[in-house]
């Protein structure tokens, strides 16, 4: 769909860069954000991003080869900065022509954000604040996207809304993108207007028709409010639990009593320190994929920002995009035509 000299001029930036019709992102979701999604996305005008997470360099090269087959348009991809085959993994964007690569999960090291610009690729990266924002433009990130804590999966401690006054008013140098509880145009366009390029949205396209997510994972996000998605517990700050945003399900109550019996079992001295930690670090080991893949609700990690609450419902990824599109533009006219 078309858009609006108000609304265009707007995302002119974030579109700009990505090389799609609208300055939208999907979010890397592990095991969701495969190549129907992503290539989905591209076709509706969006830019869809692939999911590395843990694939090995061939597997990742298939993906890609996979979702070229489908789209024509561009996407990109999200490495994992701590995986251990990172320069392999960008050697195998490179090779596919991929157009964008997405650093995440810490500040990625110099070298691999180098190989990837000399290459021929730009580099994205996430930054949780006014001063890394600024060390990564210095290393060469050429956008950045701040997320807030109303996102799904791993998440930092400060909301959007906040991080947004933080960091927005002073980042001018690169394109910034936003992400975090975004689930209605109304809120990305408030977004846009505060100098946003674009937004990064995840959770509001788990239901796309053309994610492969489990039946029962998408009806648990159907039936979810933003209440029900909550971040991890961590019992006692001798063992830190990273903190992940789910839907609240029998899992979440069975590591709160696994914590509490590793506990025990530490302070008994029945098991080390170390193996204390590793026994409440694997407790979620292989979770998210029971979950996305196999429908395990009741244990599985149901990974998910507050924004769930705005899915009601299964709908294709082009239907999505233009609903945020049109709740946009009739934010827009809604405002002009007041004045």
């Amino acid at each position: 769909m078309s858009l609006s000299p108000r609304l265009a001029g707007l995302m002119a930036r974030g579109a700009r860069f990505l090389g799609a019709e609208y300055a939208i992102m999907g979010g890397a979701m592990t095991w969701v954000s495969e190549r129907n999604l992503v290539s989905a996305l591209s076709n509706a005008g969006a830019f869809g991003v692939l999911a590395c997470g843990a694939m090995e360099p061939d597997r990742l090269a298939e993906e890609i080869a996979a979702t070229r087959a489908l789209t024509a348009r561009p996407f990109g991809v999200n490495l994992i900065t701590l995986h251990p085959k990172l320069e392999a993994l960008v050697d195998v964007c490179l090779a596919g022509e991929v157009p964008i690569i997405v650093f995440a999960g810490g500040v990625p090291p110099a070298p691999a954000i180098k190989r990837a610009k000399e290459g021929g690729a730009r580099v994205v990266c996430f930054a949780p604040s006014l001063a890394l924002a600024r060390r990564l433009v210095r290393l060469g990130a050429d956008a950045l996207i701040i997320e807030g804590s109303e996102a799904g999966g791993h998440i930092g401690p400060v909301s959007l809304n906040v991080l947004a006054q933080e960091i927005l008013p002073h980042m001018t140098e690169v394109p910034v993108f936003v992400a975090g509880g975004i689930g209605r145009g109304e809120a990305m366009l408030c977004y846009l207007e505060m100098g946003a390029a674009g937004v990064q949205l995840g959770t509001r396209f788990v239901c796309a028709t053309e994610s492969i997510a489990h039946p029962r994972f998408k009806q648990a996000f159907i039936r979810a409010s933003a209440r029900d998605a909550l971040p991890s517990v961590q019992l006692d700050e001798r063992f830190p639990v990273i903190p992940v945003r789910a839907i609240v399900n029998e899992g979440s109550r069975r590591f709160l009593a696994h914590q509490a019996e590793v506990i025990r079992r530490f302070q008994a001295g029945e098991i080390t320190r170390e193996e204390a930690q590793l026994a409440i670090e694997h407790f979620w080991a292989g979770a998210l994929r029971r979950a996305v893949l196999e429908g395990d609700v009741e244990y599985g990690s149901l990974m998910a920002g507050q924004s769930v609450g705005m899915v009601t419902r299964e709908q294709p990824a082009a239907e999505i995009i233009a609903e945020l599109i049109a709740q946009a533009e009739a934010a827009l006219a809604a405002r002009y035509q007041a004045v």
